[in-house]
């Protein structure tokens, strides 16, 4: 049987392609299926997690006042690299050195910018 006109496979190893290619054309479609259906589930759970995750960091509205009472924009359109969807977190760089950064998901990672101190160098 010629191989000519047999699409590539897109860069995955033989380990997935060899047992691929030796099934029928309706075994195929029901993997390709369960493929897209596995793809959105992981999608849905991925989303689930990151809202998860921005329940459990983003920070109340109390400390979003205090932020645009010292003067830090706390519009994620304000600034350049930080998508809409992005939320304001406080993480500790160091133990005792706490910021806020806008926070968000970029695919399987998180992505973040300093937008400045927990406290104010007034509150010491």
């Amino acid at each position: 049987m010629s191989e000519s006109g047999k699409p590539a496979a897109p860069g995955l190893p033989a380990y997935v392609t060899d047992p691929i290619e030796r099934q029928s054309p309706e075994e195929l479609e029901t993997i390709a299926a369960y493929a897209e259906a596995l793809a959105d589930w992981k999608r849905a759970q991925r989303e689930a997690d990151a809202t998860a995750t921005r329940a459990a960091e983003a920070v109340d509205e109390e400390a979003i006042d205090d932020l645009e009472e010292r003067g830090f924009e706390t519009d994620p359109d304000a600034y350049e690299d930080v998508p809409s969807k992005a939320y304001i977190t406080i993480k500790e760089t160091k133990p005792g050195y706490h910021y806020y950064y806008w926070q968000w998901r970029e695919g399987e990672s998180w992505a973040n910018e300093y937008i400045g101190p927990v406290t104010s160098d007034n509150d010491s």
